[in-house]
């Protein structure tokens, strides 16, 4: 059923997160780090709970190298679960990588996949068409402008619908230390006024 029917459909990829502002300027990505660890919050999770350290995930000291090399070694943790499958079967399909990843063969993958990021190819717009997508929504904050999503629906040379989602993570941040500083943004962007004042004593006491 997969090959004969479902394999030839084109994709409706209703989750992105590409970023719409790097399909607007069609990205060309410098490592296979930016591409899979640059904000994939599911590797970030696998190789948390595999005990490696944060500057190997989010440090902005650490090399993107260095960070490739953690997660090669981690990964083979997470077999049988999608990403483990997900990241072989894209070695595979845009890569011609068909060996598995893991300590031993990181630098070799780093090298092959790095090399191949140079072709015209992958780009980012290029690698959505290899992928056979016709319409991408990605993940918008209620307060973006949205302002590569209207330069994309303006620019003909692109096919690929590309169309904002709703995610109002930040709305939901409570606990977050910025938390009133996003209100006034969000306000501002929906042109009402949003006020917070803390509770009278007199409102305290009947709580």
């Amino acid at each position: 059923l997969y090959h004969d029917v479902a394999a030839k459909c084109p994709i409706i990829d209703y989750h992105c997160h590409i970023s719409p502002r790097e399909i607007y300027e069609d990205l060309r990505y410098e490592t296979i780090t930016q591409v899979w660890l640059g904000g994939d919050h599911y590797k970030w999770r696998l190789m948390r709970c595999a005990g490696v350290p944060e500057k190997y995930i989010t440090g902005k000291e650490t090399s993107d190298y260095e960070k490739f090399v953690k997660w090669a070694e981690v990964i083979g943790k997470s077999i049988g679960n999608p990403l483990y499958h997900w990241s072989h079967l894209e070695l595979q399909r845009f890569f011609g990588y068909h060996g598995i990843l893991n300590g031993e063969t990181a630098e070799e993958v780093w090298q092959i996949c790095n090399a191949r990021l140079q072709e015209d190819s992958m780009s980012v717009r290029n690698l959505i068409r290899q992928s056979a997508v016709t319409l991408i929504c990605t993940t918008d904050d209620p307060a973006d402008d949205l302002r590569w999503h209207k330069a994309l629906a303006e620019d003909s040379s692109f096919e690929v619908q590309v169309l904002p989602a709703w995610r109002p993570d930040k709305a939901m941040n409570i606990e977050k230390p910025d938390y009133t500083s996003y209100l006034e943004k969000l306000g501002a962007a929906a042109q009402t006024c949003l006020l917070y004042t803390s509770p009278s004593p007199r409102d305290r006491s009947l709580s």
